[in-house]
């Protein structure tokens, strides 16, 4: 079993709120992610639930009991920071077993469990070496082992990869979505990377400044966010968000240029990826605007084109592109991908 259950959860510090009213279901074996920016909450949150932070209002239930109260030892959960915290002068194995050690587990049993810790994270040939021995992802492992030694309910993960490079990361992912498949644990997982985020979780919860913008999977969020927040927080590059107007079965964009509206309730944004915008001849598109800058990333190139908003417009063609800067585009937006946003925010709805 490996159940949580947030419900109105509170926290605070003196005066000030930083987590308000957090109502959240986390079933047996998902793998859950929070993200957000700096200063929404979401390590905070994780500690919460770890025990680490006192929960000022609300209540905690693990496996349908309530633990809200309970010290972090009496939870069932193991926590991985981004700091390895690794004891320089024991091996791996004795530092994937200490805590079995402290808790008076025979010698007999921690070495089945660590082998066994081992076995799964591929730390077999480095069990007698020593942290300083390793590289960062081996000791991101052995921190990670450290953890499942301990047979725990669920993990919590503190941006585990946020002091690895960038080819250690994907690594390190892979090793991670892979422990998931095999153990079936409940994972929660914290981080401010929208791959990580995409390519880990069954389910992200956006959190915004302590509340939760939104819920669901990364496919959910990305081609239906509920809100202009989680449109622009969740995609890489963000959505392109265009001021508009909206009136008689129409759209109608500040800088020019107009399309069918079909939804209810009354729009001031129009939001589209930029890799759903198609590149025109000028006048036969919703919008023109001139070419700023090119990225040529390889399987990718960005165009950043000024249409007169406030904000430039990107778009993401395949490949390379004959497109040089100062050329005058028109940009063609298909309806089937456009979002639409009322004054307080919110996505419209169909009507």
């Amino acid at each position: 079993m490996g159940s949580i259950e947030l419900k109105s959860v509170e926290k605070w510090f003196g005066s000030a709120q930083v987590i308000k009213g957090v109502d959240l279901k986390i079933e047996e074996g998902e793998f859950i992610v929070f993200v957000g920016p700096s200063g929404c909450g979401k390590s905070t949150l994780l500690r919460m639930i770890g025990g680490l932070e006192d929960i000022s209002r609300g209540s905690l239930l693990i496996n349908d009991s309530d633990v809200t109260d309970h010290p972090p030892s009496k939870r069932g959960l193991t926590m991985v920071f981004q700091s390895y915290a690794l004891y320089p002068h024991l091996t791996v194995a004795e530092n994937m077993g200490f805590s079995l050690k402290v808790a008076g587990v025979q010698k007999a049993e921690i070495d089945r469990q660590v082998s066994k810790a081992a076995d799964v994270l591929k730390l077999g040939p480095f069990l007698e070496r020593r942290p300083k021995d390793l590289s960062g992802g081996q000791r991101q492992r052995v921190a990670i082992g450290r953890s499942i030694v301990r047979d725990p309910t669920a993990f919590l993960f503190d941006e585990p990869l946020s002091n690895l490079d960038a080819a250690l990361r994907v690594e390190m992912r892979y090793e991670i979505a892979k422990l998931h498949q095999n153990l079936k644990r409940t994972m929660i997982y914290v981080t401010h990377d929208q791959v990580e985020a995409m390519t880990l979780a069954d389910r992200i919860v956006v959190l915004e400044y302590g509340t939760i913008a939104q819920v669901g999977s990364p496919r959910e969020l990305y081609e239906r966010p509920a809100n202009l927040f989680v449109a622009q927080f969740i995609g890489s590059p963000k959505m392109n968000i265009l001021p508009c107007k909206t009136r008689n079965g129409r759209y109608e964009l500040e800088q020019g240029g107009s399309g069918e509206f079909t939804l209810s309730g009354e729009a001031i944004k129009l939001g589209i990826r930029p890799e759903h915008i198609s590149v025109v001849a000028p006048g036969d598109g919703q919008s023109d605007g001139v070419i700023e800058v090119i990225e040529y990333l390889g399987a990718d190139t960005f165009l950043i084109i000024d249409c007169g908003a406030e904000e430039k417009v990107t778009v993401r063609l395949n490949g390379d592109t004959d497109l040089t800067p100062g050329t005058k585009v028109g940009l063609h937006f298909p309806q089937e991908s456009l979002h639409f946003f009322d004054e307080s925010g919110q996505a419209l709805g169909a009507k």
